[in-house]
């Protein structure tokens, strides 16, 4: 599972320099998904219970689920980038929320929470916790800096399968729901809005939005309990690191194609 979180570190990584304005989400999507095959990795989204695309790419009041295509980016988005990959059977599931050149202080300020909460939430992801207590770490850094959590999405278990037991909403009470285990591997995934927590599905049945149009952020992290201490990052972005942009048959590597293609227009 840390090799195909390897792949989703890097791939997320890459997006990130590549999320730059007049880009479109189903460009980065289609990059997205080259770098994944190339370095050996499935993109589990696609074909997902029919979900079209290798990555969830969801703009600015969009949560999560979104379907690249022809939003183009700009300035002051928000770009939520969801990537699962699938290796040798197992899978790894990693998001990042990138800002868009300059952002609004207090937009900063819900993607310095989020982040703030995702490491509070796996921070309690060790042996004899419990489940609620990394939904109550997470809503307590939320709801402390006046942002609400969605309520009606939940992290996850992940490993054979992308969605598994058990749940991991992001509220709750501590000491409440399954007991973690060592050996568990859990996607633990804090999803936040600058305003209601109410969300509404899109017509496409697959992008969740805010109810009422405020910004939203999403982070995420695969993360494996051990036998005592914190947990094990399995998507860790220095793991990306160990991966080389293959070479292209004229000697040019993907990365440099990449950014090349996006630099000229």
């Amino acid at each position: 599972m840390e090799r195909a979180g390897a792949i989703v570190a890097g791939t997320i990584a890459l997006l990130g320099e590549l999320a730059q304005p007049g880009i479109t989400t189903g460009e980065l999507d289609r990059l997205a998904e080259d770098f994944i095959r190339e370095h050996g990795g499935v993109p589990t989204s696609k074909g997902y219970r029919g979900f079209p695309a290798a990555t969830c790419i969801s703009p600015n009041s969009m949560v999560v689920h979104g379907i690249p295509g022809a939003h183009r980016v700009e300035d002051g988005d928000l770009i939520s980038v969801d990537v699962g990959v699938t290796l040798d059977g197992l899978v790894a599931d990693s998001a990042y929320t990138f800002a868009i050149g300059e952002v609004d202080p207090e937009v900063q300020r819900l993607l310095d929470v989020g982040k703030e909460a995702l490491a509070a939430g796996i921070d309690q992801a060790r042996a004899g916790n419990r489940v609620g207590d990394i939904s109550h770490a997470v809503q307590r850094v939320v709801e402390g800096a006046g942002f609400s959590v969605v309520r009606s999405l939940v992290g996850h278990g992940v490993g054979r399968s992308y969605h598994e037991e058990p749940q991991i909403p992001n509220f709750g009470q501590p000491g409440r729901g399954p007991q973690l285990q060592p050996g568990m591997t859990l996607a633990i995934e804090p999803m936040i809005t600058a305003g209601s927590p109410d969300v509404y599905l899109h017509d496409d049945e697959w992008s969740i939005s805010t109810q009422d149009g405020s910004m939203a952020a999403h982070f995420e992290h695969t993360v494996a309990v051990t036998e005592e201490g914190p947990p094990r990052i399995l998507t860790q972005p220095p793991l990306a690191a160990a991966l080389h942009a293959p070479e292209r048959s004229d000697g040019t590597s993907l990365n440099t194609l990449e950014k090349r293609s996006f630099s000229s227009g």
